[in-house]
């Protein structure tokens, strides 16, 4: 098989986003077991809101639309802004419009891995709910695992590596097969 290709979309546009570190470690991992990543956050992601005839005039726009076209498989990352996904975050997964009539419409039959964090469980975990329904819109494969974090506890991060591992070889075992 080739070298496959994962991507991971989401975090703020702060440069120290948890989200984004997140997201960096589990593209880590999955560099780690021989695929090829890209990281789409902060200004990669900043589009104006989505309009679907001028959209494609965007060249950052056009850029992230390729982007996922090339992608075996996409790990979803979001804040917990009350007790869901970020306007910014939304937005991106709206230009996932733009790929409708593509032979491989929106994610369908990708592995979508699911990652949220948040000051606090609640936020955290319902973010994460959110963003599986979404993946499911979009016609993706959520990961059984998906990765809460907890941003108010110590050594979140770290703590969450494992999960952020597992979540990724459910990935690419998912792409293997």
């Amino acid at each position: 098989m080739t070298q496959p290709h994962i991507v991971a979309l989401g975090g703020t546009l702060r440069p120290t986003s948890a989200t984004a570190t997140a997201l960096e470690r589990a593209l880590a991992h999955a560099a780690a077991r021989g695929a090829r990543t890209t990281l789409l956050t902060g200004p990669a992601i900043d589009f104006p809101n989505y309009e679907p005839e001028s959209a494609l005039a965007h060249p950052g726009i056009r850029a992230f639309v390729a982007t996922l076209r090339d992608a075996d498989g996409i790990i979803v990352g979001s804040p917990g802004y009350h007790g869901t996904l970020s306007g910014l975050v939304k937005n991106a997964l709206d230009h996932v419009e733009l790929l409708r009539r593509d032979d491989r419409v929106y994610f369908d039959g990708m592995p979508v891995g699911i990652v949220a964090t948040a000051a606090g469980w609640q936020a955290a975990v319902a973010t994460m709910h959110t963003l599986r329904t979404v993946a499911h819109a979009l016609r993706g494969w959520p990961t059984p695992v998906a990765v809460a974090i907890n941003t108010a506890e110590p050594d979140a991060l770290d703590r969450a590596d494992a999960q952020l591992r597992l979540m990724v070889d459910q990935m690419l075992g998912f792409v293997a097969r």
